[in-house]
C-alpha cells in the first residue's frame, strides 16, 4: 500500500475504533424499545421463555449461546440473568456447557475487538480514570493471574475485563482460559439456581440464591478494598531468588 493510502486507513479505523461500541450499544436500545412488550412478557413469565426458546427447535441451543456470547459484548447486562435462565431451560449440564460455550466465544469477541481497534476503542466506552487504572492493570508484571482473580472474585464487574485484556500481552488462549475458569464458581451456582428453580425445588434454590447474595454482597462492600489490593499485588515488583541476590552481593 502507497503511502497516501496511509492517512485514510488511519482515519477509518481511528473512526471504527471510536464509533463501533456505541452504535452497537444505540442498535441494542432501538430492538429493546422496539420490542419491550413482547420482551417484558418473556423475561417475567418463565413458561413464556420456554416457549420462546423451545419454537428456535433444534438451534434453540446455539440461539441460547448466542445471547450469552452478546451478554459478554454489551457488558452493560447483568450476567446473572442468562445464566440462571440456561439452567432453567437446559439444565444444570446443559446451561452450564452452552453458557460456558456462549461465554467463551463472547468474551473471544471482545478480547480480539480491542485488539484490533486499539486504545481509541476502549475511550469510548470507558472513563478516562477507568481506563487509565485498568491499562495499568493490562500492562503490569502479574497482569494473567490479577485478571484471574478479577474473574474469581464475586461481586467485581468484570465482563469489561475482556475488552482491556486485549490490549495486554495475553494471548488470546491463555486468557479465555483464566476467564473461563474464574468465571465457573458464579456460573455453576446461576445454573444450578435456574435448574432448582425449573423443578420447583424452591427451598434449594433459596438457599443457592442466598449464598450467590452473601457472596456478592460482599465482594460489592469490600470492593474497594479488593481493587485496591489486586492493583498493589499485580504492580509489586517481582522478589528476586535468593541465587540471584547473592550474585549481586
Amino acid at each position: 500500500m502507497s503511502d497516501d493510502g496511509r492517512p485514510a486507513v488511519r482515519t477509518a479505523h481511528r473512526v471504527a475504533a471510536l464509533a463501533a461500541y456505541p452504535l452497537l450499544f444505540a442498535t441494542m436500545l432501538v430492538v429493546i424499545l422496539v420490542y419491550r412488550e413482547q420482551i417484558w412478557t418473556i423475561a417475567s413469565r418463565p413458561e413464556e421463555l420456554r416457549q420462546w426458546v423451545d419454537g428456535f427447535g433444534v438451534t434453540a441451543p446455539l440461539v441460547f449461546a448466542a445471547v450469552q456470547a452478546l451478554q459478554i459484548i454489551v457488558f452493560v447486562i447483568p450476567g446473572e440473568v442468562p445464566q440462571i435462565a440456561g439452567g432453567y431451560l437446559f439444565g444444570v449440564a446443559g446451561g452450564l456447557a452452552l453458557t460456558v460455550a456462549g461465554s467463551a466465544f463472547g468474551s473471544a469477541v471482545a478480547f480480539l475487538a480491542s485488539r484490533f481497534l486499539g486504545i481509541e476503542f476502549l475511550r469510548a466506552i470507558l472513563r478516562r480514570e477507568q481506563l487509565d487504572r485498568l491499562q495499568q492493570l493490562a500492562s503490569s508484571p502479574r497482569a494473567t493471574l490479577t485478571f484471574f482473580l478479577f474473574f474469581l472474585i464475586p461481586g467485581i464487574p468484570k465482563d469489561v475485563l475482556c475488552y482491556v485484556a486485549g490490549l495486554s500481552r495475553m494471548r488470546l488462549g491463555m486468557f479465555l482460559v483464566i476467564a473461563t475458569v474464574g468465571r465457573l464458581p458464579g456460573v455453576v451456582g446461576s445454573v444450578v439456581m435456574g435448574d432448582a428453580a425449573a423443578e420447583q425445588r424452591w427451598v434449594f434454590a433459596g438457599v443457592v440464591m442466598a449464598i450467590a447474595l452473601v457472596l456478592f454482597g460482599a465482594g460489592v462492600l469490600f470492593r474497594a478494598r479488593l481493587l485496591a489490593f489486586l492493583e498493589r499485588f499485580a504492580n509489586a515488583p517481582p522478589q528476586s531468588s535468593p541465587g540471584k541476590a547473592d550474585e549481586t552481593n
